[in-house]
């Protein structure tokens, strides 16, 4: 275990729930930190985003350790989330599902306590199967027929159905499980 400041997380930085006391004279309080073996880091998550990313992922269900921290300091976001899951890595679709709700992240895959990948997510141009149409008409939700979409605006998110042609927004996406 490192014991590493509040204010001081970073993207190779694994989060704890435990708190402890630092020895020094102001007696600061700090995260302590244990590595992790082997899967997930999730970092950068914009605080409105982390129950999203929780929810979207099936991680309410997951069966190993998965630890949330909300509303960490962070010189880059001001305020961030972090969502650290052992033993699993995640998919390029997952990614993606990751990517529509809370752009940007950055992904760390631990192995054997190493990081062995670290990236920042970008929202795809296309997304295919895991994108809900909102137009109860189209083909897709009418028969068994895999949705596909074009992101037409990165910024705003705004997805275009392939069949269709609805769009659909950031506010109005649901995801299919």
């Amino acid at each position: 275990m490192r014991n590493i400041s509040t204010q001081n997380i970073s993207t190779s930085n694994i989060f704890n729930n435990t708190l402890a006391q630092s020895n020094t004279m102001d007696t600061k309080k700090e995260l302590v930190v244990s590595a992790i073996e082997n899967g997930t880091v999730i970092d950068h998550i914009p605080t409105e985003s982390v129950y999203r990313v929780i929810h979207i992922l099936g991680l309410e269900e997951y069966k190993d350790e998965v630890l949330i921290g909300n509303y960490l300091q962070s010189s880059k976001l001001g305020r961030k989330g972090i969502i650290k899951i052992k033993n699993k890595h995640f998919t390029k679709d997952e990614v993606s599902k990751v990517a529509l709700v809370a752009p940007f992240v950055t992904i760390i895959t631990i192995q054997d306590y190493k990081v062995i990948e670290k990236f920042a997510t970008e929202i795809p141009d296309h997304v295919e199967n895991f994108v809900k149409c909102a137009n109860p008409k189209c083909i897709t939700n009418c028969e068994a027929v895999p949705t596909k979409f074009d992101i037409v605006d990165k910024e705003n998110l705004m997805l275009r159905c392939h069949y269709c042609e609805k769009f659909t927004t950031k506010e109005t996406i649901h995801f299919i499980h």
